[in-house]
């Protein structure tokens, strides 16, 4: 048995990928903020973004042909810096493969793919606020935490319960 571990692929979700994105969105969900998601709802949303890129992207990291963990981006217009922001949405790793270097390999190839882009102004992300863990992930990537609160209005709620 050998005690390296193995290579973390990345690349870029494709539709036939919705069933287990759509899977993991709900392990998050449930995890982080206790929401349990309709199934139907959040499969239709994954299959339109892989269907439509303009809506976002999803990139997949895969340890010897298996998913292992999933990131996606959506975008905001900074009339600021004349260009996107791309914000990190649905980080998902299974448990089995937590603290094995996947989520900085999806994050490490999402940077350099932006720093690359001259269109894209930044990364931005969420994070619910007890989430320690998560957020000294982020910052030992080298992202900073800002002065700002989200606010919302949804029109659309995500789960059955909060319809």
């Amino acid at each position: 048995m050998s005690l390296t571990e193995p290579t973390i692929h990345i690349r870029d979700g494709t539709l036939s990928d919705t069933t287990i994105i759509a899977s993991f969105n709900q392990k998050m969900a449930a995890e982080t903020e206790g929401e349990i998601l309709d199934p139907e709802l959040i499969h239709a949303g994954v299959a339109a973004l892989l269907a439509d890129q303009s809506k976002g992207r999803y990139w997949v990291a895969e340890i010897n042909s298996e998913i292992a963990g999933q990131l996606m981006i959506t975008y905001e217009w900074s009339d600021w810096r004349n260009g996107n922001l791309w914000w990190i949405q649905s980080v998902y790793v299974p448990e089995k493969y937590r603290r094995r270097g996947v989520f900085s390999a999806l994050y490490q190839h999402l940077e350099s793919m932006a720093e690359r882009d001259p269109g894209v102004a930044g990364i931005r992300l969420y994070v619910e606020k007890e989430n320690t863990h998560a957020k000294k992930t982020y910052l030992s990537l080298g992202m900073s935490e800002t002065n700002y609160d989200v606010m919302q209005t949804i029109f659309k709620p995500s789960a059955k319960d909060n319809a």
